[in-house]
């Protein structure tokens, strides 16, 4: 997959590019409605013998359209939202910098640059997109735009449940801390990827519990505060474990400081400096504080108990 990052106005040539047919959307979380959308585009550009694409933008627009948000963090950041793409045989991706310059196109200025542009001849979009200042080019207008250079598929709203799948239904369940729902809507286990830190070294010689102290990605959402069944993937291999998203508040030095944690079961070489990815797949129970480490190593051996039971 060939990745292009453009700003307005890029300097790409339509006559130079090949023919291509595009889904378009911000496509954080790549779900399952993002999926059928992307997989759509993929098999036209089968059909027709021409290049898949992938038109996105970063970063999220309310950064640029609501004063007072410096940044956004994000259920897919961009890397592991490029590695998704390529998974699913994307021929190329373009990023577009969503700035305040390319929020006051026009419609017509969007399409004749980022669509005609790029010698993009389908588009695939979601039924509720749209481009242009204030969103006022959509789905349901955009022929208007097109010049007759393009024709275009409109997917319509993908359920579970009886309720849309969408990236904010996402973040609800990850402030509930549910998991195993997002799970069921992305398709696959949502996944943090970060590098080990030094920590307190308190869950080896102290606990009975080696952890490694991941670095917060401040780019990733994560869900809320607690404890979680996880998996583990480091070079190869895949391990069981359990993991930590909060402040320690059994111990005073530690509170205020969030933290991920993960205990590899059945692991307890030294991770310093390597990067390991994180699958999330079960809330085991919230955060508590402790009234001392006897209390909490007997609740972290329930824990584990708990969490080799979810797996087996």
């Amino acid at each position: 997959m060939r990745t292009f990052e453009l700003t307005y106005p890029h300097t790409l040539s339509g006559v130079d590019m090949p023919e291509t047919v595009s889904a378009i959307g911000f496509f954080d979380g790549i779900h399952k409605g993002h999926q059928q959308l992307i997989k759509k585009a993929v098999e036209i550009a089968r059909e027709r013998n021409m290049e898949s694409a992938v038109i996105t933008f970063h970063p999220h627009p309310s950064v640029i359209l609501k004063k007072g948000i410096e940044h956004v963090q994000y259920i897919t950041p961009l890397r592991e939202k490029q590695e998704i793409l390529q998974q699913m045989n994307v021929d190329r991706l373009y990023i577009i910098k969503f700035n305040e310059e390319l929020s006051k196109l026009s419609p017509q200025a969007f399409i004749d640059h980022f669509i005609i542009g790029l010698n993009i001849k389908h588009l695939v979009a979601g039924f509720d997109y749209s481009f242009g200042h204030k969103g006022s080019g959509n789905m349901q207008n955009i022929a208007e735009y097109s010049r007759g250079e393009f024709d275009y598929t409109v997917i319509e709203k993908v359920s579970l449940d009886d309720e849309k799948i969408s990236s904010t239904r996402i973040r609800n369940l990850l402030k509930q801390g549910d998991v195993a729902a997002v799970n069921q809507l992305l398709g696959r286990p949502l996944k943090y990827t970060s590098t080990v830190i030094r920590g307190a070294k308190r869950g080896g010689p102290e606990l009975g519990y080696p952890t490694a102290n991941l670095r917060i990605n401040e780019e990733a959402l994560l869900p809320k505060i607690g404890i979680y069944a996880v998996k583990i993937r480091y070079k190869n291999a895949i391990y069981e474990g359990m993991a930590s998203v909060g402040t320690n508040p059994t111990f005073k030095e530690d509170k205020g400081n969030l933290s991920v944690e993960v205990n590899i079961f059945d692991y307890n070489n030294d991770l310093y400096g390597e990067e390991l990815q994180i699958e999330w797949h079960e809330f085991i129970r919230d955060e508590k504080k402790f009234a001392g480490k006897e209390e909490l190593i007997a609740q972290l051996a329930d824990d584990e108990k708990t969490i080799r039971n979810y797996f087996r």
